[in-house]
């Protein structure tokens, strides 16, 4: 896949230089997680811990962190709310990879592959409400108001990708209003928290959600991207997954409308389906179409917007590392 080689080169550095940056936050975040994951039930602890020892990138928890400090927040309940996002984001893996069947993530086993599908799902239930627990801890309404909108728009896009799932009919209208729902709400009320820790006003909180939302995208977009131009090794999971599971991504819906008729045929075919037969020459289909280029133009729009938006913000280390953050997001190979 030379086209997604070359527009998402590596950028290996980044994620350990950012944390660094706010590294007594960044310690507290996961002293917190393994503190708050603590039940007295057996089989919470080790499912829980199973997904969360998987470790990740970690992008949300790093966002609220920077985000506060740019904003000039010198507390430590950013560390609080950065892991209350972070066990949202948690649940989500564990419900959507039983939704899924998805047996990989971040390179090892998914949860329910190990310990079952309802094991799976009510420790996400869990983890849920123990995020809910530590916001009403925080004692901050709007949190409270931003995080259980968030965490209602995520459900929304659960059951909008379900409803596109197998219909090679999908629009990138369509694709687009399921990955903001998804995936960049999180990154946008994680971001808005920043600015509500540090009582900031509503031009630098509405700021925060834009960036917020372009990350998200961004993000997203690459993620989509990287599901046919990556390799398990370095993505961590099985490519080719959303095909599997007949998820029409904008690679995929570009091709379909920009590919020849046998490939437009074939794409079709294999959404409706869910079928990896002829994975390969869906790749060859989506890189002779231009879908990679597009996906990765989109991506890379989605992150100026974001960069753009923390304008209003005063300069510092922690909005220089917040635009970090957008070019990391189109440049990982995992």
């Amino acid at each position: 896949m030379q086209v997604a080689e070359t527009k998402f080169q590596s950028n290996s550095n980044s994620l350990e230089e950012l944390r660094a940056l706010v590294s007594e936050g960044w310690e507290a975040v996961n002293r917190t997680i393994f503190k708050r994951l603590g039940s007295d039930i057996a089989l919470v602890n080790q499912v829980a811990h199973h997904i969360i020892r998987g470790g990740g990138k970690r992008l949300r928890p790093l966002t609220v962190l920077l985000a506060a400090r740019a904003c000039g927040y010198h507390g430590t309940n950013h560390a609080v709310a950065a892991v209350i996002v972070e066990f949202i984001h948690t649940a989500t893996l564990l419900h959507d990879d039983v939704v899924d069947d998805s047996r990989l993530r971040r390179g090892q086993k998914t949860a329910n592959a190990v310990f079952g599908n309802q094991a799976s799902v009510l420790v996400g239930d869990f983890l849920y409400s123990r995020a809910f627990q530590m916001m009403v801890e925080l004692g901050e309404p709007k949190i409270l108001e931003i995080m259980a909108n968030a965490t209602n728009t995520i459900a929304e896009g659960e059951v909008l990708q379900l409803m596109n799932c197998k219909n090679p009919d999908t629009t990138a209208s369509d694709y687009m209003e399921v990955i903001y729902r998804k995936t960049a709400k999180l990154f946008e009320a994680g971001a808005r928290i920043g600015a509500i820790l540090s009582k900031q006003n509503e031009d630098t909180e509405e700021a925060l959600v834009t960036f917020g939302r372009h990350l998200g995208l961004a993000f997203q977009l690459v993620d989509d991207a990287l599901d046919y131009g990556s390799s398990t090794e370095e993505l961590g999971k099985n490519i080719g997954d959303d095909l599997a599971e007949g998820k029409p991504t904008l690679p995929l819906i570009y091709a379909m409308d920009h590919g020849t008729r046998a490939e437009q045929h074939m794409i079709r075919e294999a959404i409706e389906a869910g079928d990896t037969q002829n994975l390969t020459s869906i790749k060859l289909a989506i890189e002779s179409s231009g879908g990679f280029d597009y996906t990765a133009e989109r991506a890379q729009d989605e992150a100026h917007a974001a960069a753009a938006a923390l304008d209003p913000l005063p300069e510092s280390k922690y909005k220089k590392a917040l635009k970090s953050l957008t070019h990391f997001a189109i440049t990982r190979r995992y």
